[in-house]
């Protein structure tokens, strides 16, 4: 085994393997490897189309061609034949026309797309704002049925002095109803809880 190891070692020496095949290091980016297609960025792409179909709805884009065909038909009906380049029935104006409209359509189509896509996006962030919006409102709603179930049982200021107020009457009535069991049997009535409530007086008691 240790022959065999050996042998193995000196097929691949440890120095010849690590230069012929090089590594590719992890901690660096790949180098961009070259195309023959020209390369371009969609996103700056895009915005030159949002703004070229911009000025195409536009007024002024509508003015500018209006002045720019009435003075191709004007030049070329008014000046000698000899300066004119697009005579009667006007074919290269209507090239030109066509060649516009043929780059403006998909032109206005990919801005149109670009703006679906932005209305899609605010419209998934509004849906998941008014999804976490009804949740926090049932949250809230749960905790305000809770709160007030809990204060429905616990007892107020006013509701425990009623009840003392009602167990003292209770507890005076039945001190004025029994007889005074300390005394000689006279037949006097023990005084109430409170004394000022007795229809005695304070003073009497105190004598």
């Amino acid at each position: 085994m240790a022959a065999e190891r050996e042998s193995t070692r000196e097929r691949h020496p440890a120095g010849a393997t690590a230069a012929g095949r090089p590594r590719a290091r992890l901690d660096q980016p790949r180098p961009l490897r070259r195309r023959l297609l020209p390369e371009w960025d969609p996103d700056a792409f895009g915005r030159l189309s949002e703004r070229i179909a911009r000025f195409l709805g536009t007024g002024r884009f509508i003015v500018w061609m209006t002045v720019v065909i009435i003075l191709w038909v004007v030049w070329n009906v008014s000046v000698p034949h000899r300066l004119r380049f697009d005579e009667y029935p006007f074919i290269f104006l209507t090239l030109a026309l066509s060649l516009q409209a043929s780059y403006a359509a998909p032109l206005i189509l990919l801005a149109q797309n670009r703006q679906d896509d932005r209305d899609r996006v605010n419209l998934e962030q509004d849906r998941k704002q008014n999804e976490r919006s009804i949740a926090d409102t049932e949250y809230l709603t749960r905790e305000i049925a809770a709160l007030r179930m809990g204060l429905g049982e616990v007892a107020t200021r006013d509701w425990i002095r009623s009840e003392l107020q009602d167990l003292g009457k209770e507890l005076e009535e039945r001190l004025v109803r029994e007889p005074d069991r300390g005394g000689a049997g006279d037949g006097r009535e023990r005084p109430g809880v409170f004394p000022a409530d007795h229809p005695r007086g304070r003073d009497v008691d105190d004598r």
